[in-house]
């Protein structure tokens, strides 16, 4: 499956986008603030395609001019997803994106476009979304998009890192999502 919006097509990983991935991946700036190690290797970017990123419901982000993947989206659905209060028809959606397409709004422009297929075509109840304490650009790109606080979880395990965190969890119903998506036309 693929999405297209205004500027971004989300579209499954490939192989090929090795080097794309192990560029943006590599700064220590991305990674270790969402949960996940710095890529060491294109090798390592490389196994994260196919053990990662190939999951149903994860797609790269690529800008429409060259298809260029600079980051990641995806939908967890319940039974894998990290927060503790998600319920059955639910699901989680997770991102990131390279550091510099920071404050462009991609990822906003990439939630929306996913919010619309969890809604409408998968018929979820509410989308989840969390961020690590200190997170704050995603915190705020996760409020543009719609999403309000909901809850904190103390001493939740980052098991990639091999840290205890503290992991806030916001919420986005799918009556709010209408709400908002009403109040723009």
């Amino acid at each position: 499956m693929q999405f297209t919006t205004k500027r971004l097509i989300l579209r499954p990983w490939l192989e090929s986008d090795v080097e794309s991935l192990f560029e943006y991946a590599k700064d220590p700036s991305v990674g270790p603030i969402a949960g996940w190690p710095v890529h060491t290797s294109v090798e390592n970017s490389l196994e994260i395609i196919r053990g990662v990123l190939s999951a149903e419901g994860t797609y790269a982000v690529c800008l429409k001019e060259d298809n260029r993947a600079i980051g990641s989206i995806g939908l967890i659905p319940a039974s894998k997803s990290n927060t503790a209060q998600i319920g059955e028809n639910e699901m989680e959606i997770g991102f990131w994106i390279g550091v510099p397409f920071w404050g462009k709004g991609y990822i906003p422009e990439a939630v929306k476009a996913l919010q619309e297929y969890a809604f409408d075509d998968l018929g979820c109840s509410a989308l989840w979304c969390c961020y690590f304490d200190g997170n704050d650009k995603s915190r705020r790109c996760q409020e543009k998009c719609g999403f309000k606080y909901h809850h904190t979880e103390e001493n939740k395990i980052c098991s990639l890192l091999n840290e205890v965190r503290i992991q806030h969890c916001m919420y986005l119903s799918k009556e709010n999502w209408k709400m908002i998506a009403l109040e723009k036309y």
